[in-house]
């Protein structure tokens, strides 16, 4: 998760939506919410919650120049890759509007 001034956290958790939405809401007291990190800017997935953890160690283990580097490795104008999430997705020809 990344702050609109750049500030980084790294995390875990094995209910990945579930806790990008409460990072977003600002759930919890902590260090996201207290640096305002709200955007999803990079995830890894993992099958097993020994090597999840381990690469969250690792990662928290590296300079900020290459955590950047990984960041825009994939995400080069570092978008909010959730930003859509838990809105309406509409069709082509659909409307907003709610019909009687």
């Amino acid at each position: 998760m990344a702050s609109p001034s750049g500030t980084l956290n790294t995390g875990v958790t094995g209910f990945f939506e579930r806790r990008i939405m409460q990072h977003k809401a600002g759930a919890f007291e902590g260090f996201s919410k207290k640096y305002g990190c709200t955007r999803l800017v990079y995830y890894e997935s993992y099958d097993e919650v020994a090597r999840a953890i381990g690469r969250e160690k690792q990662l928290k283990g590296w300079r900020r120049e290459k955590k950047i580097a990984l960041i825009e490795k994939m995400n080069p104008r570092w978008q909010d890759l959730a930003e859509h999430w838990e809105k309406e997705m509409l069709l082509p020809g659909q409307s907003l509007k709610k019909t009687p």
